[in-house]
């Protein structure tokens, strides 16, 4: 029984792993067994591979010459897209300013839409009026009945055109003011001593002046007579249809004037730019008619808004163009209202 009992008890031996069955044949002396191709490969690839270590630890980042790390490999899909995309924004930046470029710098007329021609007209400086004295009202102001002007008459002055040079026969000092001999050398010798008497006695108070000459051989005198009231401008008959200034052979009314203001302005604007409204202005315009007298012809723009009379007078040989008249009588007008 007992020896039953301790048998049972005793598990069956188990093999150790390396022990070698006893089925398989011996080996001779001197022989080295060869493992079959799939575990040989695998066993190279476990006797190569090293063992991982126990804590994994960062690999130190390789460091250049410099001292810094190399940047990291950069995906080459990546770069040739962003690359493309570089080269489609500047093409189409180059695209863009050509067009830009091209639209500021041909004239007008060369640009389908834009095709607005040239009409003549001369370029001024910024106008603007002159400060008025403190608590001084404006021309046209509700409180400004005789629509007196408190500003300094030359700050009322147009001025000339960009590109013209100074014409010299206004005898005009450094400030602008004119003598009443030097504005009557516009007329004739025989109006001077009846048109002085007229503006001694009709309540002058200061002239001035300014002229120019463009490049078309246009003169362009601008006078603004100042009197002590209103009434005296209207009094003052050296500015209208029978002025007798020098060269001129006979006066009438502008008709390009007259069939503009009938057509187009009602009394009240002209088609330039900023020629809103002449409001308390009278304005009367000549030209003179043929024949004329000499080579030349001469339009005059007669101005009466308050107390201050304006005359532009206009000559150019052959005819005097309506469009720079027109132009210097309107901007005129605005710098006195």
């Amino acid at each position: 029984m007992s020896e039953q009992t301790d048998t049972a008890a005793v598990p069956e031996a188990v093999p150790a792993l390396d022990a070698v069955p006893a089925s398989a044949p011996a080996l001779e002396a001197g022989h080295t067994p060869v493992p079959a191709p799939e575990a040989t490969e695998a066993s190279a690839e476990v006797a190569q591979a090293p063992k991982a270590p126990e804590a994994p630890e960062a690999a130190p980042a390789a460091v250049t010459e410099a001292g810094f790390p190399p940047a990291p490999p950069k995906d080459r899909r990546r770069l040739f897209a962003a690359l493309r995309w570089t080269a489609a924004v500047a093409v189409f930046a180059a695209v863009g300013t050509g067009v830009a470029y091209g639209i500021t710098q041909p004239e007008r007329t060369d640009i389908p839409g834009l095709s607005t021609e040239d009409d003549g007209r001369w370029t001024f400086p910024e106008l603007s009026q002159p400060a008025l004295p403190a608590g001084a009202p404006v021309p046209q102001g509700p409180d400004n009945k005789d629509g007196t002007h408190y500003a300094k008459l030359n700050g009322l002055l147009l001025p000339a055109p960009v590109g013209a040079r100074a014409d010299d026969t206004v005898k005009a000092d450094k400030d602008g003011v004119v003598s009443v001999d030097g504005f009557l050398e516009e007329y004739t010798s025989e109006a001077r001593e009846k048109l002085k008497q007229s503006l001694e006695w009709d309540g002058l108070r200061q002239i001035t002046g300014r002229g120019w000459t463009t490049a078309d051989g246009t003169r362009t005198h601008v006078y603004l007579l100042r009197f002590h009231s209103s009434g005296f401008v209207d009094a003052f008959k050296g500015c209208d249809s029978n002025a007798q200034l020098n060269g001129v052979s006979a006066l009438d009314l502008d008709d390009v004037w007259s069939k503009a203001k009938n057509t187009q302005m009602n009394s009240t604007t002209l088609d330039f730019p900023g020629a809103a409204n002449f409001d308390g202005t009278e304005l009367s315009v000549y030209q003179e008619v043929k024949p004329f007298l000499g080579e030349e012809q001469t339009k005059v723009g007669c101005l009466r808004t308050g107390d201050v009379l304006g005359m532009v007078i206009q000559t150019r040989k052959g005819e005097v163009a309506p469009v720079t008249f027109h132009q210097s009588v309107i901007l005129q007008s605005q710098l006195l209202s």
